[in-house]
């Protein structure tokens, strides 16, 4: 698989179901995609965690939806388009693939290639290092890498749904001028170092 499979863009209402551990950014990642896909264009846009704050190290989940009309949706999403995977572990213990629709993208911080990480059924699968990047960059908080906002470059590669330049916009509203830059960085490089495949591809 050489490029993106863009989604329906007149598609009602996306879904995309974020699973991480504590203190590694899943809630912010929900945010700010929702607020790049408002300057993308879609008019209803909506991000949450499911479970609330929870201690550093558990599992977390979090969603983010969006939508070209109104979105009146807010509950859990069982049933993602698209789910972003912040640690590759979360795919055995936190059951993170479970209930991707067909034709949908799971999206792995992860160094494997996407035919390796032992997914089946019928969805794309993207993964990207965003760890050594991240750690590349020096972009730690407490001494800890933190690949969320890495991840998101990884999210606009694969799906095509916003893209860079609104990403940017979206972290620039979050962050100081010289986090905000780091932080792009980082998602333009796993952009740029996303790998496309399928479960069953070589």
């Amino acid at each position: 698989m050489t490029g993106a499979q863009p989604l329906d863009f007149e598609k009602r209402i996306y879904g995309v179901r974020w699973h991480g551990r504590g203190g590694q950014g899943a809630v912010s990642s929900a945010q700010i995609l929702a607020e790049a896909a408002f300057y993308q264009g879609f008019q209803g846009v909506a991000a949450a965690p499911f479970f609330g704050a929870e201690r550093r190290g558990a599992p977390v989940t979090a969603s983010t939806r969006f939508t070209h009309g109104e979105l009146r949706i807010y509950s859990q999403i069982e049933y993602p388009d698209i789910a972003v995977v912040l640690d590759e572990a979360l795919l055995v213990s936190g059951r993170a693939a479970v209930g991707i629709k067909n034709g949908g993208w799971l999206i792995v911080n992860s160094a494997r290639h996407p035919s390796r990480l032992g997914v089946e059924g019928d969805i794309q699968i993207a993964t990207a290092d965003a760890l050594s990047i991240v750690q590349r960059l020096g972009l730690l908080v407490a001494g800890n890498p933190i690949v969320n906002t890495a991840m998101l470059g990884a999210f606009v590669r694969a799906t095509g749904l916003v893209s860079l330049e609104n990403l940017e916009r979206a972290l620039e509203t979050r962050f100081s001028a010289p986090a905000a830059k780091l932080n792009f960085e980082a998602a333009r490089l796993t952009h740029d170092a996303t790998v496309l495949g399928f479960p069953a591809a070589v």
